[in-house]
């Protein structure tokens, strides 16, 4: 049977930062390739915060591997970072551009659906000349095997496709990962969880509100009590015409503290600091949501099995330590090295071989080191528990430690720390870093706000119904196995698109009477679903992708 199906050398699935570099990679080695993407459009099912990085160090940039990329797939560089702690209205800043600029060739603001659609054309181009290309609104669903072996992937809306090297490029919720078993969703501790709106600001008043020229851009980061407990921050970026804001949490802190996300999404756009950039008019273009694999735990080592190569997010290849927030630039680095190893497994005779030697350039690169820090491994062991957190937490409380925090701020060494990416690389997942110390700092060193935000943001059921869905009536992708509060609650809060004693999104609680017993459930309805697989983890669910251009499309991203 495998005989009658279609064969390609190389089939890349999903057109992303990953599957576009692997796909150009080999296009350009002469490889037969083609690449699969699920959404209407590249770019229409992804999201990010998003900055997209050329890292000095990395044997392939975007850029590198397509001319133009720059000029005609991204928004502003960077030129400015700065981080913010928070405490009620008082805000201390520290300038770390410095930080940001080391191992940076450049770093750009994007919106994916821009950058991907223009990645996908010229992929497409390149995929064609050796006889593939680009299909969208195709569902990989699945792994075609025989004897037990990998040998293709087999798809919702086409028959089975064989190939000698398959790359799944398709995201932090990988079904092809999944199926090949490197990679679950057992541990919500080892995921965040972003939230973003796109905010529309004409490009003038981007320039004057941030005081930038049109050929500067600005990254800024929060942190502190305005999230309550709940561990991660904020993010503010600069786009042409518009603002990127959002937060990204651990996952686990959002289920444990009970976290609305969207709650948390607009404490930071109605917080006074804000109100300098976001003015009088506050125009919501898109609310968006995704999934981020913490590579400190969920880069996987060996992201290869028989003929399958995992880049990306489907690889935990996203880098998150501090103010340090990189993810695309290592699935570029991760997409051309899988190609360049099957390009020379294939040149050897030992094509199957692909696999390895792609593991052994992640290594040789540097890449697994950036992702999975070895002073991570120490610094963690040693302070996450309980008994170092209580010591770090009364140390900041205490009259000794604040007096020691203005003696360092007079020094110039928090902002150095703040700015150190060696630094960043070594802080502990606990509250103290994230909540405890940016509170104490603008507690003890913060300039009071006193400009007032008028921001309204829009409600949930607003920002659900400004979505674009192309629903897929009678086939739902989420089905719940255990409908049990105590099972699936946590997805009623966690999930983007749902919030408790609100009608409207994917999860909803319910009492029920049951036989004369009152029962406490959760229902599902997967219409509004942003797809950012949450529920998957905090849930007790089935879930999978829609098919092929079904669901949301997002036309930011």
């Amino acid at each position: 049977m495998t005989d009658e199906y279609e064969h390609y050398e190389a089939v890349v699935v999903g057109a992303g930062p990953g599957g576009a570099a692997a796909a150009a990679t080999l296009a350009q080695s002469g490889v037969e390739t083609v690449v699969l993407e699920r959404g209407v459009d590249a770019g229409s099912k992804n999201v990010t915060g998003g900055l997209i990085y050329a890292e000095e160090s990395a044997p392939y940039t975007i850029d590198g591997l397509l001319p133009g990329f720059r000029e005609h797939a991204t928004e502003r560089p960077v030129t400015d970072y700065y981080i913010h702690n928070i405490a009620g209205e008082k805000v201390k800043t520290f300038d770390i551009t410095r930080g940001h600029e080391q191992d940076t060739e450049w770093a750009d603001a994007v919106l994916r659906r821009k950058m991907d659609s223009w990645m996908a054309e010229q992929v497409h181009e390149l995929t064609r000349e050796t006889g593939g290309g680009l299909l969208t609104e195709v569902k990989v669903d699945g792994l075609l095997r025989e004897n037990g072996e990998i040998i293709g992937v087999t798809c919702e809306e086409l028959d089975p496709i064989t190939a000698d090297f398959i790359v799944a490029a398709d995201g932090v919720n990988s079904e092809l990962a999944r199926d090949a078993g490197l990679m679950d969703w057992e541990e919500p501790d080892e995921w965040f969880q972003g939230v973003k709106a796109v905010v529309d600001m004409p490009g003038d008043v981007i320039d004057e509100r941030f005081d930038i020229g049109e050929d500067e851009g600005e990254a800024h980061l929060f942190s502190g009590d305005l999230y309550d407990d709940v561990r991660g921050g904020g993010f503010l970026y600069t786009n042409e015409d518009s603002l990127s804001i959002g937060n990204v949490f651990h996952l686990d802190s959002i289920v444990e503290q009970g976290a609305e996300v969207q709650e948390l999404l607009d404490a930071l756009l109605t917080h006074p600091m804000l109100a300098q950039w976001l003015g009088d008019e506050y125009d919501e273009r898109e609310y968006s949501a995704k999934l981020v694999p913490d590579s400190k735990k969920a880069a996987n080592p060996s992201p290869h099995e028989g003929r399958l190569v995992l880049v990306g997010d489907a690889a935990g290849q996203m880098q998150a330590q501090g103010p340090i927030i990189k993810g695309m630039n290592h699935a570029v680095t991760a997409g051309a090295l899988a190609a360049e190893a099957f390009v020379e497994a294939r040149s050897r005779g030992k094509p199957d071989s692909a696999g390895e030697r792609y593991e052994q350039r992640l290594h040789d690169e540097g890449v697994m080191k950036k992702l999975r820090p070895a002073r991570y491994e120490v610094a963690s062991a040693l302070g996450e528990n309980d008994t170092t957190t209580g010591i770090a937490e009364r140390a900041l409380d205490s009259p000794l430690g604040r007096v020691g925090m203005r003696a360092a701020d007079k020094a110039g060494l928090l902002g150095r720390a703040y700015g150190s990416p060696y630094l960043a690389t070594m802080m502990p997942d606990t509250k103290t870093p994230y909540v405890s110390l940016p509170t104490a700092i603008g507690e003890t060193l913060g300039t009071e706000i006193e400009t007032e935000n008028t921001v309204e943001p829009p409600s949930l059921e607003e920002r659900i119904g400004e979505l674009t869905y192309d629903t897929d009536v009678g086939n739902p992708h989420i089905t719940l196995d255990d409908n049990s509060f105590e099972a699936s609650g946590a997805a009623v809060t966690a999930c983007p698109v749902s919030a408790a004693d609100f009608g409207g999104g994917c999860y909803r609680e319910e009492m029920v009477q049951s036989n004369g017993d009152e029962k406490h459930v959760v229902s599902l309805d997967t219409q509004p679903c942003v797809e950012c697989g949450t529920c998957a983890i905090v849930a007790d669910t089935q879930w999978e992708h829609p098919r092929g251009g079904k669901g949301v499309e997002f036309r930011e991203g």
